[in-house]
């Protein structure tokens, strides 16, 4: 249809006068989807679209643990390594940095995990071979620990870290010359490393070079401060070297840097055992219980201090969970440990025994003394403990009257 002369006006309808709060609720309703679409739609994201997740960059994380180890924040490195594998997790060399912090932290257990799956990934990465050895070694499996440092060195002869670890794994095996050699080389190699002085630091100690051990350590404490281990073992060396004040804070240190190690406080008990200070002794024994409840060598010294304080009824408390097991007043289950030559061992039973005696408990007494002169004979300790309890124990026989 079109519009023809007739049709068509020419005069224009008069307008209305305009509503002006009807221009106000006009404007705000397009102000307001301008803004939707420019602010809010752009945020929103278009179904049946998978959202987009940013990788962050593994660098910002290995740099960020990096110095979190080099401030002695040990525990927060480790979630940094780990977010550093989550962003790359076939980084080997990753797992390896990881596994070492975590030996240094005190946890071999953790670390040899990692060091296996730095393998899964480089099979002939000497570093994580080492890594594992030097975890397989805290753990207590030494000859595994030989095997793998053996396959490091075949991979890096010249690695400075790999000689120090080797050098440990010989000492705990008793091979004095050849860990000798191995820690020189290492520290040789690596006169700038934490664990090559470390190294020669273990290897002086248990050869009896005390003092020089102490030098070491306090060398490889100026690269890190913050290594419980380290404080714990120039503990041990200021303990051999007849310096028990300085045993003592180097303990407290390592016990401050890892709070659930029980070994720091039993060792101060230790000492204070040594100097006569029963109360101290007892207190930090106390500690050591608290951290690990069901481990008998830890009851058990509780056990020997309270003897050695004449608290018998105390003492055969812990004793007893120490040698046949039991559960604790907080409800740990604690498995009796099997007599052994082991010293501390030879010491539990002794205690044991003896503090029944001292209780007029000489049945039981008398059966301790038995398995300790035939399963220990050979203890020169033990035997002469056994001998006196069974005296104790046949002076407290009365006579039936005739």
């Amino acid at each position: 249809m079109y519009l023809n002369g007739r049709n068509l006006k020419m005069t224009k309808k008069p307008r209305r006068r305009a509503n002006p709060w009807r221009i106000i609720a006009l404007l705000a309703l397009i102000g307001g989807i301008i803004y939707f679409n420019q602010k809010v739609v752009p945020e929103i994201d278009p179904p049946f679209i998978p959202t987009i997740t940013p990788t962050s960059n593994p660098e910002v994380f290995i740099n960020r643990a990096q110095t979190l180890f080099e401030e002695g924040k040990l525990s927060q490195s480790i979630e940094a390594y780990k977010d550093a594998i989550l962003a790359n997790p076939e980084d080997s060399s990753l797992y390896v940095s990881l596994s070492r912090v975590q030996i240094l932290s005190g946890d071999p257990e953790a670390a040899l995990e990692n060091a296996e799956l730095a393998l899964l990934r480089s099979p002939d990465n000497p570093l994580a071979h080492a890594m594992k050895a030097w975890a397989l070694d805290f753990i207590g499996d030494i000859i595994a620990a030989e095997i793998s440092i053996e396959r490091a060195l075949s991979l890096a002869d010249k690695n400075p870290l790999a000689h120090a670890i080797y050098a440990e794994i010989l000492i705990d095996s008793q091979e004095f010359e050849e860990a000798i050699a191995e820690s020189l080389l290492a520290l040789e190699l690596g006169p700038n490393h934490l664990e090559t002085h470390r190294a020669r630091g273990y290897v002086l100690y248990w050869t009896g070079n005390y003092s020089e051990a102490i030098r070491e350590y306090q060398s490889a404490l100026n690269i890190n401060n913050a290594i419980p281990n380290l404080h714990l073992m120039l503990g041990y060396c200021y303990y051999a070297n007849q310096e028990n004040d300085k045993a003592v804070t180097s303990f407290s240190q390592a016990n401050a840097l890892n709070p659930s190690d029980p070994i720091p406080d039993y060792e101060i008990s230790r000492i204070y055992l040594l100097d006569g200070i029963y109360n101290k002794a007892i207190q930090y024994a106390e500690l050591a219980v608290k951290d690990a409840p069901e481990d008998p060598l830890m009851e058990g010294n509780l056990g020997v201090l309270h003897f050695r304080n004449r608290s018998y009824d105390e003492a055969l408390k812990y004793l007893s969970l120490a040698v046949r097991g039991g559960t604790t007043d907080e409800g740990d289950i604690v498995e009796g440990v099997p007599l052994s030559y082991k010293p501390k061992v030879i010491e539990i039973f002794s205690a044991y025994g003896l503090t029944l005696a001292r209780l007029n408990m000489c049945e039981e007494a008398v059966l301790v003394f038995q398995t300790m002169l035939s399963q220990v004979a050979d203890n020169e300790i033990a035997v002469i403990n056994a001998n006196e309890g069974l005296s104790i124990c046949a002076a407290s026989i009365v006579e039936p009257e005739s």
